[in-house]
């Protein structure tokens, strides 16, 4: 039987190494996590949450928040300091410029495409001697889910438009039928008015951007190698290029309210409009039994969405954000979330172990839409500053 010194000397090593439990894990949040529970919790404070912020194009807002909440429920962790993801949403091209100016402080950004990070890291390291951001590093730069440019259009018109030459360049040929002022009529159908095409402002919404690089390298024929001498020194191009631009009524913000428009007002609004292969799926439902057969077609080279999610390399990004960060984009590309992006938002996966082909994928729903698994060859992203002379074109020649 213990005698009272025996005891004592008990009592007074469990009180050393309680106390010596409780420093180390006020120090470290990592041994707070290990440490005995009903003491832990009754005497340590809960450890701060490590907040990585997310600055996000809106186009994936439904499938990424789904996302957040699914992450957040496994309980991620850091050396024992929970992770905890805070969302924003932006414009892609608003991202880049509330970088740039400091209006913003996200630790990951991701515009809806690559060309914004281009333009980014090229601004960037004119701005502040370094880029804020690597497109080629794919460890803090990572394409998450895909959505190729597409136009939409009633079947009808796109079959007296384009007939059974789809597999020719179809920005050529509508160029060449918005810029004619007999409209249908040349077509031999005067009664459908003029031609009614749509697509976004470039400098509000990536899916006009994506349209003005593909009709710019449609007219040049080529898919890689574009410059700033192509688009600056071509004066029958910037004729070509004014024209086209110049027979679109008017250049909206959001590309989903343009399938919202063509599938509520018909062809009276739009004969065809220029948006992602997702957004299609998303409205594709909603068109049937309205004014015809809505199609979905593919330019013979396409430009891609491909969400990049990219760490920030700026000072307030600490190495646990970091880490913390790169965890939620492991966590982004497991097979669970992209076949949810798939199945429920109509994305392409990134990962190749989640087919397109699978019951219940809206490529097997709609293919008599004409949405296609295999694709045309994708052009080459241009360097940021052939981006930036493309957009300043535009802006000086066509914006109203």
């Amino acid at each position: 039987m213990p005698t009272p010194r025996l005891n004592k000397l008990i009592f007074l090593v469990y009180m050393l190494m309680t106390a010596g439990v409780f420093i180390a894990a006020l120090a470290s949040p990592a041994v707070r996590a290990v440490a005995y529970a009903p003491l832990r919790d009754l005497l340590l404070p809960p450890p701060r949450p490590i907040v990585v912020s997310v600055l996000y194009s809106t186009e994936k807002a439904a499938w990424l928040e789904e996302a957040v909440a699914r992450f957040q429920a496994t309980q991620p962790q850091v050396d024992g300091r929970p992770i905890a993801i805070q969302l924003a949403r932006s414009g892609s091209r608003e991202i880049y410029l509330a970088v740039l100016d400091g209006s913003a402080k996200p630790d990951i950004i991701s515009p809806a495409s690559t060309l914004q990070i281009h333009i980014l890291q090229d601004l960037s390291a004119g701005q502040f001697g370094t880029p804020v951001v690597n497109a080629a590093d794919r460890q803090t730069c990572r394409q998450v889910l895909r959505s190729p440019l597409v136009l939409v259009a009633w079947e009808e018109r796109a079959q007296v438009l384009w007939g059974d030459q789809r597999a020719g360049d179809l920005w050529l040929q509508l160029q060449t039928a918005l810029t004619d002022p007999g409209g249908w009529q040349k077509y031999g159908r005067p009664e459908w008015g003029y031609i009614k095409f749509g697509h976004t402002n470039p400098l509000k919404s990536n899916s006009g951007f994506q349209t003005i690089l593909l009709m710019t390298y449609s007219y040049f024929g080529k898919t890689s190698g574009l410059t700033s001498a192509d688009i600056l020194g071509d004066e029958d191009y910037q004729a070509w290029f004014t024209a086209f631009e110049g027979a679109i009524s008017r250049f909206g913000e959001s590309t989903g309210t343009y399938m919202q428009e063509i599938v509520a007002y018909g062809p009276s609004m739009y004969d065809m409009v220029a948006v992602y292969e997702a957004t299609a799926i998303e409205y594709m439902d909603r068109a049937v039994g309205r004014y015809g057969a809505l199609r979905v077609y593919y330019p013979p080279a396409t430009s891609m969405s491909d969400h990049p999610f990219c760490i920030l390399q700026a000072d307030w990004v600490t190495p646990e954000k970091a880490r913390a960060a790169q965890m939620f984009l492991d966590y982004l590309t497991t097979p669970e979330l992209q076949q949810l992006a798939l199945l429920e938002h109509g994305f392409r996966p990134v990962e190749p172990g989640v087919p397109l082909e699978q019951p219940g994928s809206p490529f097997n729903r709609y293919a008599a839409n004409g949405l296609r698994v295999d694709l045309p060859p994708e052009v080459e992203t241009p360097p940021g500053d052939v981006l930036n002379t493309l957009l300043d074109f535009w802006a000086r020649n066509i914006q109203r």
